[in-house]
């Protein structure tokens, strides 16, 4: 190690330079940069949120201000536009600042103004991934993963490339932030990183057919004066050939809005359909709670108890009693909570037809007409529905 160039101190030519300051490229410099920011936005009235740590929160009286920061940027918003001003002044007096005006785009994703609330989009995002595996000119598909013969692990076909397959499948994991119709098919195909094989690597690609179809696609948050949280969950009873684990899926909305989804495998085998629907209504409501907090953070107010909806009937009994005691002894005591939460009046669990269930498309590849039934009811919209 050696002082660098130009800077070099004749009267101690063997001595080397201190750090005092992160900078990029560093392993710490994200967690320096954090608390730097963290210890001058305390200082100007803002508390860190307990539900997310990346969420600032300054609240005086009528006034509300909120600071949503990745990394280095920043999202401020607040019920007082002058108030929002000052503390963007504040911050450039203490950091190199940037002012990019009212919010268009943000890590990836378009915002667009539109009368009665937002489009969120990543148009541009699907047009980068299929230029980058030389389909652009693709033909489309109207569903992202077909129904009669999903991918299996072992389908006996030859390797695909592995890094090709790792990095197309990570970027469709960040698009899914905002297409909650690709979710359950990028769960479903990441479950082969490892060891990925040509038929896969279609199944892959079916994805990109349909991306490609659905390009300009985008999620819709629009004002509605429903102010009531509702939890879509489902599960798919030992929908895996492989090893017959279940895949859990939840949806949640605000009003009209879909503002969190999820679709995953559960951790062990299910022993029944109602087991299986059971585990994913207690994993839906540990994001319904976390939610909750949040929205208290936030001083929204929620009118009424949340409502979860499931499409077996069985859970519905469950949740409110033990009459199923002999058949479901077995379930980790962890998962009771749901119906600690039930009998407490802080969620309710209701019945739901299975066709009116828009958690099917985290849980199953639907044909076609299902799935289009779903799609709008998910907040995937087109253009010109907007």
């Amino acid at each position: 190690m050696a002082q660098p160039k130009g800077y070099v101190n004749s009267d101690f030519p063997d001595h080397v330079c201190s750090l005092k300051k992160a900078i990029y490229g560093l392993k710490q410099a994200p967690r320096a940069w954090y608390e730097a920011l963290t210890a001058y936005l305390n200082t100007i009235g803002f508390v860190k949120s307990e539900s997310d740590a990346s969420l600032f929160i300054f609240k005086s009286l009528a006034v509300t201000v909120y600071i949503l920061v990745y990394v280095d940027d920043i999202l401020i918003t607040g019920n007082h536009p002058n108030l929002v001003a000052q503390v963007i002044n504040s911050l450039a007096s203490r950091f190199s600042l940037k002012n990019l005006g009212e919010l268009n785009y943000f890590l990836g994703i378009d915002v667009k103004r539109v009368p009665n609330g937002i489009i969120l989009s990543q148009s541009q995002y699907i047009l980068e991934i299929l230029s980058d595996v030389d389909m652009t000119d693709c033909k489309g598909v109207a569903t992202p993963m077909c129904s009669s013969s999903p991918p299996k692990a072992d389908d006996g076909s030859p390797p695909a490339d592995a890094t090709l397959y790792r990095r197309t499948l990570g970027k469709l994991q960040y698009l899914s932030f905002t297409r909650p119709d690709i979710s359950f098919a990028v769960n479903k195909l990441s479950q082969f990183m490892h060891s990925p094989s040509l038929e896969h690597w279609k199944a892959v690609k079916r994805v990109l057919r349909y991306l490609k179809s659905t390009t300009t696609s985008c999620l819709e948050i629009r004002h509605h004066a429903d102010r009531n949280l509702y939890m879509y969950a489902d599960a798919d009873w030992a929908g895996d050939p492989s090893d017959r684990i279940s895949t859990s899926g939840h949806m949640l909305f605000l009003g009209p809005n879909p503002i969190s989804w999820s679709s995953r495998k559960q951790q062990s085998v299910a022993r029944s359909s109602t087991e299986a629907e059971y585990k994913s209504v207690a994993n839906a409501l540990a994001e319904l709670t976390w939610v909750q907090n949040l929205l208290d953070e936030l001083r929204y107010h929620i009118s009424n108890t949340p409502s979860i909806f499931c499409d077996n009937i069985g859970v519905s009994y469950l949740s409110k009693n033990p009459v199923f005691h002999t058949k479901m002894k077995h379930i980790a005591v962890d998962f009771h909570y749901l119906r600690n939460s039930v009998n407490s009046g802080k969620v309710t669990v209701k019945y739901l037809p299975s066709i009116d269930q828009v958690a099917d498309t985290l849980t199953k590849p639907l044909p076609k007409p299902a799935f289009l039934r779903c799609l709008t009811k998910l907040g995937v919209v087109a253009p010109h529905l907007t």
